[in-house]
């Protein structure tokens, strides 16, 4: 019986062992392909730009500001309108123009979340470790008619996003996001495409995305893109208060 238990557990023991072998190996590949950790690191700021579709109704200016390790600024532009997301790091803000809010207001934890898990630049499976998320492999699924491989990423905030990736390349075709909003589960749908290099590393030009339960559907198509583009903290962080008009000088 001793015997019989202990090969048991040896053979658990591979099982486990091959695992994380796989999952180690498709982050590596995943990392590879994209250009290399050196080059993920060497990219302090990115700059994107181009256009976001929303539904098949309106189509709004869009540009995007990320810093090293976790600053992020979203603007969205129609008619002489801006709108703004931003995250610091510690948290997070917005302009609403498009809802008659002109003046930034602060986010609440659960509402920033998505901006949050979308900061790092070299995206979930960059750097795991460090940034304290656990990773599984899920195996295989097929997207779209691809038998893609399945990782699942928890955040160190609680959230998860399931990444999917091309079986020939390596690089991230899909992430389904869960994040858990005021006792709600909200999941988004991501689909990318479209890589091109920016700094020797590849991004995803072409990101469409779909909130389930509402249904409602954005595409972001990036014309522009530059790495290491200066960025003061102060583009990220909540406005400070106009001065009082009349104030004493």
């Amino acid at each position: 019986m001793h015997i019989r238990w202990t090969a048991v557990g040896l053979l658990a023991l591979l099982a486990g062992s091959a695992s994380a072998a796989t999952l180690d190996e498709l982050v590596a590949k995943n990392l590879e392909a994209r250009g290399g950790a050196a080059k993920l690191e060497a990219i302090k700021t990115l700059k994107t730009s181009g256009k976001l579709l929303i539904g098949d109704q309106f189509e709004l200016g869009f540009a995007q500001y990320q810093k090293a390790p976790e600053s992020i600024r979203a603007e969205a532009s129609l008619q002489g309108l801006t709108s703004v997301q931003a995250w610091d790091g510690r948290e997070g803000w917005q302009i609403s123009p498009f809802q008659g809010r002109k003046d930034p207001e602060k986010m609440s934890a659960d509402d920033v979340k998505s901006l949050a898990d979308e900061a790092p630049i070299g995206g979930a499976l960059f750097d795991w470790k460090a940034r304290g998320s656990k990773l599984e492999y899920l195996g295989t699924e097929d997207v779209d008619g691809t038998e893609a491989h399945k990782l699942k990423v928890t955040l160190k905030n609680g959230d998860v996003e399931y990444v999917y990736l091309d079986p020939d390349h390596y690089l991230e075709i899909r992430i389904v996001a869960q994040h858990n909003v005021r006792g709600t589960q909200v999941v988004r749908v991501s689909d990318y495409g479209d890589y091109e290099q920016v700094a020797g590393v590849y991004f995803p030009f072409s990101i469409a995305t779909e909130s389930k339960g509402d249904g409602g559907k954005q595409q972001v198509t990036i014309e522009h893109a530059e790495a290491n583009v200066p960025m003061e903290d102060a583009l990220f962080a909540f406005p400070a208060p106009a001065a009082t008009k009349g104030a004493a000088k």
